[in-house]
Parts: C-alpha cells; structure tokens; sequence
C-alpha cells in the first residue's frame, strides 16, 4: 500500500504537470445542457467534471463525449441533474462493429431526452429505455452491445436516482465512507448485463432489457461526492485506494480542484491497467473463478465525478 500511495502523488503530480489540458471540466466547451442560474440556494445540484482515456490512443482520435468505446454525457434542467456512462462491448470489433457507435448513440440520446416534457427526475430506467427503443428503431442499424449506468439528481426532493445494466457503476463518498454504491451485474465471469442489437440471423447473443437495470433511489447531502464510471476504473482501481483519492474533494465546489482530483483518478487507473505485476480487482476476481490472473486490464476508461452543492 506504501508503493500505491506513492503512486497516487505520482500521479497527482504528474497530470497537474502535463494532463489537464487535455481533459473535459465542468466549465469546458464539450459540456452540454449546463444548468441554469438558480435563486433557490438550499436546492442541491452537481459540480461535474469528467477525465477519460482510450485504451489504444493511436486507434482513437479525442471526440467529445467519448474515450475509445465508453461514451458519457452530463445534462441539466431546472429541476434535474443527470450523469451516465455507456461502455460498448469489444468483443464486436472482430464482426468489423465499431462497439463505440452503440454506447455513444445511447448517450447522446439520453442527454436530448433529458430536455424532453416527459422527462421524469425519479425514473434513470425511462431514459435507458427510451434511448434503447430510438437505437432499434434506426433506419440503419446501430449494432453492437453496451453496459450502462445513469444517475438523477431530483433538485426539488434531495433524491438521487440510479438505473445500472452491466459492470459500469458508481459509489458515493459521504464523510469518508462509502454510503450507498452499486451492484454489478454478470452473467458469468467478465460477461455483463448489456444491451444488444445483434446483426440479422445471430440469435446466441446476450440481450438484456432496460427493465433490468439494477436501480436504486436514496437522499443525498450537501459535501457528498459521487463517482460514475466504467470498468475500467473499477476493474483496475481498488476501492481503499480510490476512497483515498474522493476522501479529498468532499464538500469541493472548485471545478478546478475537482478536475485534478478526476484526473488523478482516471490517470491511477490508465497506469494500473498496465502494470502486469499488481493485483488488480479484476484479476482477484477472475481468481474467484478458478481462473489464473495477474495484472491490470487494459480497457478504456472514462470517470466522471462530482460533488452535491446546496
């Protein structure tokens, strides 16, 4: 723990340095649906950013909303606040499917539907179906496969909202403790819940429902930090040391402060992913499994982080 400790700083220091200019904050000009000022201070709301890289960076040029295959987005109304994740599945690539059209077409259309009159603040599932149900409908077929995690902010209750379909997820951090955090879901090992639009005449293809997301609904606190990510933070990051890392930022509102502490976060977990000698939370549970791991897992990785304000 003394060598990752001193790997955290390392890498602290190092994106201070070097990386920040290269990443979305919660200010920049990739970030969409910002909210609007509000008199109401007592009403929470999210300060935001997000860090992110591709697993092949020489493969994947930088877009807006996407690291490699995962694929985010961040939305506001005026009585909402919405964050999701999607994380295509690479296994299509070898059926010549680019699995990050899939995850980005479900993002991007949960972040138009948040600003749709039949928005519902209490219902994460709603956008995921909503979104899934437009992706089939498609004149030319998006196919592929992704894991999904979306998570409301209701400004008028204190309530978050949570719809999770896969190995994407998020925690919250409230007084240097993890409160409430998702669960995942697998099939079997290394095989999540997903959605799916498999090609014609394939039907041995995992297809999950939007119904089935894991949800979850609880109070949030003024100073509480929360965490969305894909598996490739959670794969390769274990969850002592990243509590470690969001212990510093609760009660932040500094989006400045915020970015480097994503940024350190995601960068943690790009250099875990390829260290072959560590013990990786992946690699402890393909263990479980009776299966012979050792290492990161190199994927793609997106963070997107943010603390409750009042």
């Amino acid at each position: 723990m003394h060598t990752l400790n001193w790997t955290s700083r390392l890498i602290s220091r190092a994106f201070r340095n070097s990386f920040s200019t290269l990443l979305d904050s919660a200010t920049g000009a990739t970030t969409k649906g910002a909210a609007k000022p509000n008199s109401t201070r007592s009403r929470p709301r999210f300060v935001s950013v997000v860090c992110g890289f591709a697993k092949d960076n020489l493969r994947h040029k930088y877009k807006p909303g996407k690291y490699g295959e995962d694929s985010w987005f961040k939305a506001s109304t005026e009585t909402a606040d919405v964050m999701g994740v999607a994380d295509g599945v690479g296994g299509w690539r070898s059926y010549g499917i680019d699995p990050g059209e899939f995850s980005s077409f479900l993002m991007r259309t949960c972040e138009r539907l948040v600003q749709c009159a039949h928005f519902n603040p209490q219902r994460p599932v709603n956008l995921l179906a909503y979104s899934y149900c437009e992706l089939m409908e498609q004149k030319k077929p998006i196919l592929g496969s992704s894991t999904a995690c979306v998570l409301i902010l209701n400004r008028e209750t204190s309530m978050v909202h949570t719809a999770n379909i896969g190995d994407s997820g998020f925690i919250v951090v409230r007084q240097g403790e993890i409160v409430h955090k998702s669960e995942e879901q697998q099939h079997y090992f290394n095989t999540p819940f997903q959605l799916s639009l498999p090609p014609p005449g394939q039907h041995n293809v995992l297809s999950d429902s939007p119904e089935s997301a894991d949800t979850m609904s609880f109070q949030v606190k003024e100073g509480d930090v929360i965490l969305i990510a894909t598996d490739g933070v959670f794969d390769n990051v274990p969850e002592d040391l990243m509590l470690q890392v969001l212990r510093d930022v609760e009660g932040e509102r500094d989006p400045v402060n915020l970015q480097m502490t994503a940024n350190t976060l995601a960068l943690m977990a790009r250099t875990l992913s390829l260290n072959s000698e560590f013990l990786s939370p992946f690699a402890i549970s393909a263990r479980r499994n009776n299966i012979q791991a050792r290492g990161g897992k190199p994927d793609d990785i997106t963070v997107v982080l943010a603390t409750v304000a009042m």
